[in-house]
């Protein structure tokens, strides 16, 4: 198959994934399109992240060991003689006819997140004259994020699950996920309609800035955890190998570029590069637990009943902070499930999700200096 029909066979496949949110978002009654069309895109990042840690779990990452096709065909169907041939040479090997069809439908969500961006990215312009540029400016930066992350897929597969490649690749993902809350929680249809909404903002948004940096550092500790396969380094809960401080060479551990599974000369790594990396995600997990903690305490003091919103929010964070710990033990006392893992990466996401969503009620100032601002 030629590149271009390859292409085409694909753009299809994308048009075809996309219409089915679009045609079920044109059926429901309430928001106007465009909102609607927002938070559904970030409905289907939150799920491709998901299921790209899915597609991880299972040792599906090289499924389909071509970009951005299979065997350069558009799905494993027609690649199947090449699969089998694969699969029987190396029945434990990384393709297989189960691990093609999730790399592919990993690929065919991720497809149709970029086609509903160029869709976003038409109503955007369509409606400038009474948005403004910023939408537009806006979906025309959500379109060249979603790209570099496209680009970051593709030398997923061809690095061969570099983990550095495979960590940046993560991290775009949850940038994605962010970009497209703050973009979808704007409101601009109800500036067209110039509407001027006044709400309490009780959230230290210097607070909630510390939180996002500690919690990006921690999932960036997370996702090189999961990519250099060192969850079950330290097998044991709450010590390491019996030890409160184990076996730790840190500088082997924390080379980032390297191959999978070796170190920067090209050796195998050793078991105390790997404690290395398990035991800075386990000790810093400690750290966000703390903020994340007085991040939802302090949201929820300040709520009043006015503010039900960011009451939730607080609850909610509290919520998938216990989920955390709980499915971050359970990858290590049960030997890493699979259930536990999805739900880790899943709980991480969420926490992104839910400190976006708090930036909506966030100000610089403190709730004493609004109050005497309001008082003036």
């Amino acid at each position: 198959m030629s590149q271009l029909a390859l292409f085409l066979e694909l753009a299809t496949i994308a048009i075809i994934f996309a219409g089915l949110p679009l045609a079920y978002l044109w059926t429901r009654p309430g928001y106007r399109f465009f909102t609607k069309l927002n938070w559904i895109l970030v409905f289907m990042t939150f799920d491709l992240i998901v299921f790209g840690a899915f597609t991880r779990l299972t040792d599906s990452g090289l499924g389909c060991p071509d970009w951005p096709g299979c065997y350069g065909t558009s799905n494993p169907w027609h690649a199947i003689g090449d699969i089998q041939m694969a699969q029987s040479t190396l029945p434990d090997g990384p393709v297989t006819v189960m691990k093609a069809w999730i790399e592919m439908i990993h690929r065919y969500l991720a497809m149709t997140v970029g086609a509903l961006i160029l869709v976003q990215l038409g109503l955007a312009l369509s409606k400038m004259n009474s948005l403004g540029k910023k939408p537009l400016l806006g979906s025309l930066a959500l379109l060249v994020l979603v790209c570099i992350q496209g680009a970051f897929g593709a030398w997923t597969v061809t690095m061969k699950l570099q983990p550095i490649i495979v960590t940046i690749h993560l991290m775009l993902a949850l940038v994605l996920l962010v970009s497209l809350t703050a973009y979808a929680q704007q409101n601009w249809q109800e500036k067209e309609s110039k509407i001027l909404e006044l709400r309490s903002k009780p959230i230290s948004a210097t607070l909630l800035t510390i939180a996002f940096v500690v919690l990006t550092m921690q999932i960036f500790l997370g996702a090189w955890v999961s990519t250099n396969y060192a969850v079950l380094a330290c097998p044991d809960f709450p010590t390491c190998l019996g030890a409160l401080w184990p076996e730790a060479n840190w500088q082997e551990g924390f080379t980032l570029w390297r191959e999978l599974g070796r170190n920067a000369v090209g050796e195998y790594v050793s078991p105390a590069s790997l404690q290395a990396i398990h035991w800075a995600h386990r000790v810093f997990a400690v750290l966000v637990l703390i903020t994340l903690s007085f991040l939802a305490f302090n949201a929820s003091g300040l709520a009043t009943s006015v503010l039900p919103q960011v009451r939730k929010l607080a609850k909610l964070l509290f919520a998938l902070l216990i989920l955390q710990v709980l499915t971050g033990i359970s990858n290590v006392v049960f030997q890493w499930p699979l259930l536990a893992a999805l739900m880790h990466t899943g709980g991480s996401a969420a926490l992104v999700f839910c400190l976006v969503r708090m930036t909506y009620w966030a100000s610089w100032k403190s709730p004493i200096q609004m109050k005497i601002a309001k008082l003036i």
